[in-house]
């Protein structure tokens, strides 16, 4: 075992007498290590009910023949973060995870590790951590949050508190809804109802085979959701037993078994980041072109909140990821789970299958995935849009740049009323090194949304969006600005056309102009010049690229 590095030898004496000191007994050296890697926090509501959890998991390490070790993981919530300063460490926390993962499991030899977590950043900095560190790994993540409810009206955080700013602001909700609203959209632990980034990021790790079958959709605070804890726990030993790792899970097979499940669901664009960044540690390469590629190929088989009305709930009554792989099992490759078995040994048909939440693949949504990738002379490296968010009429659109170089400008137009339909709202600086830490933008298309003007307005931006946009909203523009990509050398009223069906977006005016813009342009100067996202920012790669640190 690699623990015996610590606990094994005369020379290892001193190392033994501090692992005494934590109550390890001697029998229990002879036993697998297990770091258990919590993100519990009382600030994340995704994360407030993983107490249970680490007790379940815990158990399931003891029953399971190995001695579990308690470690803490920083977590950051991208709805409190969402719209001011905070939301630039979301993405560079990923790097934070990953990188403390892989530091006390190497520090400390241990044999195995379980993550528990749950939300956008966390999840994926788990996994590639996973992926470098190449050992026994299984991920348990805490499960979607239930619907809210008010006046018999189910509520999710996006659609009934982030849009309603903008409804709120086209006098279309009274102070006193709002106050309803804010109180009961959430109603407890989970991560946020629909098929935004953590719940999407949940069921591709359970799809790639990292995670126990059931879990992505076990909802927080059932009994199920323990009782695959427990079964986590107890699993991890058994994987140290048959020295199944990491990476003979994540690799390309589940990568692209991964893919395809976000593709069919309609999940969020910021996988694209993440799967990209968990490829890279893996070893495998992974061209933006081929989201586009299999977005081809996979129809779209589900509409969850926001591209439908259905919630997390729905899918997990309706027969969770088994019941999807299971829909999709002619696309899937087969590959090792944490299970122990092969994929196609647990792919089977569900006792129960809703195909009013699932559709069959005769009668998809679409006949593609939920995920587009465009190019163009405003995007030469790619851009990512939700186009299962998109309606029909708003997959082509051609309107006016109006001009902003941070969130807040743009977001402060918008409230002001300074947007209006058939412009492009452009909200630029905002990528992986200009931003830094490429924020989402919520804030913003969930108030256009809420105004009323997502059929007649488009936004784009070197930033990201979350799980929760819809509509025309184009992201991971890279180039970005503070890379002197060309949407740097947009000008107010320039002509920008958007045509998702063909996988365009470009700026209508000549190469030689762009040219002569860009050089006419100061050079960037970074926002933040002290501390983690000044380092970050030096670091940091193309969105193209998975943002990942080079």
């Amino acid at each position: 075992m690699k623990s015996d590095q610590i606990k094994k030898g005369i020379e290892r004496m001193p190392n033994r007498a501090l692992l005494y000191a934590t109550g390890v007994s001697r029998s229990q050296l002879e036993k697998p290590f297990i770091g258990v890697f919590t993100s519990f926090s009382d600030l994340i509501p995704g994360h407030i009910g993983m107490r249970e959890l680490e007790r379940a998991i815990e158990n399931g390490v003891h029953s399971g023949g190995g001695v579990p070790f308690l470690i803490g993981i920083p977590g950051i919530c991208d709805g409190i973060a969402m719209g001011h300063p905070g939301m630039k460490y979301s993405l560079a926390s990923r790097e934070l995870i990953a990188d403390s993962v892989e530091t006390v499991a190497k520090a400390n030899a241990l044999d195995g590790i379980v993550l528990l977590t749950n939300c956008d950043k966390i999840t994926p900095g788990m996994l590639m951590a996973s992926a470098r560190l190449d050992l026994p790994a299984i991920v348990v993540t805490a499960g979607p949050m239930h619907s809210g409810r008010h006046q018999g009206r189910r509520l999710d955080l996006v659609h009934d508190t982030f849009e309603a700013v903008g409804l709120y602001q086209a006098g279309k909700l009274s102070r006193c809804e709002v106050e309803a609203l804010e109180m009961e959209a959430c109603p407890g632990p989970g991560s946020c109802q629909g098929l935004f980034t953590a719940n999407t990021i949940a069921c591709l790790t359970e799809a790639m085979g990292m995670s126990l079958p059931g879990c992505a959709t076990a909802l927080a605070g059932m009994s199920k959701k323990r009782r695959i804890a427990f079964e986590s726990g107890r699993q991890i030993v058994s994987l140290i037993q048959k020295k199944i790792s990491a990476k003979k899970i994540i690799n390309r097979n589940s990568i692209e078994n991964a893919i395809r499940v976000d593709l069919a669901l309609g999940g969020s664009t910021n996988t694209v980041l993440h799967l990209m960044a968990i490829a890279k540690e893996a070893g495998v390469e992974l061209p933006l072109e081929l989201f586009d590629r299999l977005s081809r190929s996979t129809p779209n088989i589900t509409r969850i909140r926001p591209a439908g009305d259905h919630m997390m709930e729905d899918l997990e009554w309706a027969g969770g990821i088994p019941a999807v792989l299971y829909r999709l099992k002619k696309y899937l490759k087969d590959n090792q789970t944490t299970s122990a078995r092969n994929l196609k040994q647990i792919i089977k048909k569900p006792d129960y299958l809703d195909d009013a939440v699932i559709r069959p693949l005769t009668d998809p949504y679409s006949q593609e995935g939920g995920i587009a990738i465009l190019f163009g002379n405003l995007a030469p490296e790619g851009a990512v849009v939700k186009q299962s968010a998109v309606s029909e009429q708003m997959k082509f659109f051609e309107g006016l740049a109006k001009c902003f170089n941070s969130e807040e400008a743009g977001m402060k137009a918008v409230m002001e009323g300074k947007i209006k339909p058939g412009d492009v709202v452009v909200i630029r600086y905002e990528g992986p090194k200009g931003g830094p830490g490429m924020r989402e933008m919520l804030s913003p298309t969930s108030a256009i949304a809420g105004m009323g003007l997502s059929e007649s307005v488009a936004l784009i931006t070197d930033g990201r969006f979350s799980g929760g946009t819809r509509g025309p909203c184009i992201g991971h523009i890279s180039p970005e600005a503070a890379a002197l990509g060309p949407i740097a050398a947009i000008k107010n009223g320039d002509k920008i056309m958007i045509d998702i069906r063909k996988r365009k977006i470009e700026l209508k005016v000549g190469a030689s102009e762009i040219g002569k813009r860009l050089k006419s342009l100061p050079a960037f100067e970074p926002k933040i010049k002290t501390g983690y996202l000044a380092r970050y920012s030096r670091l940091v790669s193309s969105a193209g690229k998975g943002a990942v640190l080079e």
